[in-house]
């Protein structure tokens, strides 16, 4: 790792030292430069192992501390970190041989509503079934693939339901935060970082509102009908 200890800028002192970063902040400004050459360098040998690794595979440590612990992690039992490789771009089918126009082949441009670090933390709570994800993160990408890690915590251990930061995901309310969109990935895909104009119907979900303009349109049409149905001579 290169030095860390920032050089002097232009009018400082000349004899005065200045204070060497901290090492969370180091890590987080060499993974905020994503042009430096050591950064690069880096992440060409990360991806070279990567590559060879498992779709997803438990990692020790994980490989940005700084975010990590942003997001929840501690190195304490009942908390793992896994990486998860999933591929790039949308969803690519198998070219159709039937008689069609190439407008309706559906082929191309099928884009899905779900951002890939949902499906790397699906795939990953999938492979865990006894843990729940905290959080994730991005590590990396190439042309084909990118590589997020994913916080995974034990909802049933001692240490988990005893820390007064992590001890509410043990509550069941909380389960399968993965596939309910419950975690800030799923959020985000939501639409529930959005408040005030423009986020009208996406409270409590899209969908609960779709349900309740077709059951308000099925009410006032059995009220319309009710209203002005025919009457009938029992004569």
């Amino acid at each position: 790792m290169p030095d860390l200890e920032a050089t002097p800028e232009a009018g400082a002192q000349p004899g005065v030292k200045r204070q060497s970063l901290g090492m969370y902040h180091a890590v987080r400004e060499r993974w905020a430069d994503r042009q430096s050459p050591e950064f690069k360098s880096m992440m060409r040998a990360n991806l070279l192992q990567w590559r060879k690794d498992p779709e997803t595979v438990r990692i020790e440590h994980p490989t940005r501390i700084d975010r990590a612990r942003e997001l929840g992690y501690k190195a304490k039992q009942g908390i793992i970190v896994v990486r998860v490789r999933v591929r790039r771009g949308g969803q690519h089918k198998p070219a159709i041989r039937g008689g069609r126009r190439p407008k309706r082949k559906g082929i191309d441009k099928l884009t899905v509503k779900k951002s890939i670090q949902r499906m790397a933390e699906e795939r990953a709570s999938k492979k865990y079934p006894n843990m729940e994800v905290l959080n994730s993160y991005w590590v990396g990408e190439d042309g084909r693939y990118k590589w997020y890690e994913v916080i995974l915590v034990d909802p049933d251990h001692p240490a988990i339901q005893n820390d007064p930061h992590l001890g509410w995901i043990s509550d069941p309310a909380n389960s399968d935060r993965a596939n309910r969109g419950l975690t800030s990935a799923g959020k985000k895909g939501r639409g529930l970082r959005r408040k005030g104009t423009g986020a009208e119907k996406v409270r409590p979900s899209r969908r609960a509102n779709i349900r309740k303009k077709l059951k308000r349109g099925r009410r006032t049409q059995r009220f319309v009908i009710g209203k002005h149905a025919p009457e009938v001579d029992v004569r």
